[in-house]
């Protein structure tokens, strides 16, 4: 495989905070990587130099072969940008904001036409095309928005938590035209707050905590290194999440999790031993229970006991944005 992206020694400092403090990246080519990381770990910081819309202080920055520090210019033409809130013209028809996004990159009207139709095809906006922005779903505007970093063909797609503020039924809508993007050889590199995005789109997972990279892999990779599977048990009532959560803390060593909306207490174990404790006194009990499973961590556990902090960690003061 070749890498899409190569980074080493990476730093940028905002006063005090280190948005990348030396850090190494791979990225490789031919499938998409999802980069994640909390609240200033540095996942905007690297988009943007990536992006050549900041410059790092030191290390070198591969983007396609290509210096992206010295030879910023020559990096651009070959990526495409999409962010957290769609960038579209209400007052103008999905057809024609694709269309002058193509006139822009410098194709003449009738290729931005035939790119147009193209891309709103791929993105199964063909039907909407040409009625007005202004009344698209907040999943149809970011798809659109999507298309319009699409029109210059881009090896690579930037990707900043294109899904933010998205409902389910969009976020899955998005997912899917992200998938057809990868399948059909555009590079994806991916941030998300949302882990099971993550998990469903990535091929390669890195996470990065204070400005460099902790962790990488395949999701399932990830989870083999957490080694340690959770329990998750759903008892019939509510009321009775204290009593279950208290049984199994007099058994595992490790913090107990109660969840009153999921309405499951989780724990990670060590052995099957003290899963088959923790079921038996549970049924010693006389607990009524929906549920009692072991399964593989998620991400979202893995994520948390590699970094201290959940993926959605909103206390974290950054600077200007760039070191989220």
């Amino acid at each position: 495989m070749t890498a899409i992206i190569e980074a080493t020694g990476l730093r940028k400092t905002y006063g005090d905070t280190h948005a990348m403090d030396g850090l190494d990246l791979v990225a490789q080519s031919g499938c998409l990587t999802a980069l994640l990381g909390p609240n200033g770990a540095g996942k905007t910081t690297l988009i943007s130099a990536v992006a050549t819309l900041v410059k790092p202080d030191a290390g070198t920055l591969l983007v396609g072969g290509i210096d992206a520090v010295a030879h910023p210019q020559q990096v651009r033409p070959i990526l495409g940008l999409a962010g957290q809130y769609a960038s579209v013209e209400p007052a103008m028809t999905g057809r024609e904001n694709i269309v002058h996004v193509g006139r822009l990159f410098g194709l003449s009207r009738s290729e931005a036409k035939s790119a147009a139709a193209d891309v709103l095809a791929k993105l199964g906006l063909t039907d909407a095309a040409d009625r007005l922005v202004r009344t698209y779903s907040g999943g149809m505007r970011r798809r659109l928005d999507l298309g319009a970093s699409l029109v210059g063909s881009p090896r690579l797609l930037l990707l900043d938590e294109p899904t933010t503020g998205l409902d389910p039924g969009s976020r899955l809508e998005l997912w899917d035209a992200i998938r057809e993007l990868v399948a059909g050889g555009t590079d994806v590199l991916l941030t998300t707050q949302y882990l099971e995005e993550a998990d469903h789109l990535a091929r390669d997972v890195i996470i990065i905590d204070h400005g460099k990279v902790i962790a990488s892999g395949t999701p399932n990779e990830l989870k083999s290194r957490a080694g340690r599977d959770v329990i998750e048990i759903h008892p019939a009532r509510p009321e009775d999440l204290a009593a279950v959560a208290a049984i199994v803390g007099s058994i595992i060593d490790h913090d107990v999790n109660t969840d009153g909306n999921a309405r499951q207490v989780t724990a990670t174990v060590d052995e099957a031993a003290q899963f088959a404790a923790v079921v038996r006194a549970v049924n010693d009990s006389g607990i009524e229970l929906d549920d009692i499973a072991k399964r593989r961590p998620t991400l979202d556990e893995v994520f948390l006991e590699m970094t201290g902090r959940p993926a959605a960690d909103d206390t974290t003061t950054t600077h200007e944005g760039a070191a989220a």
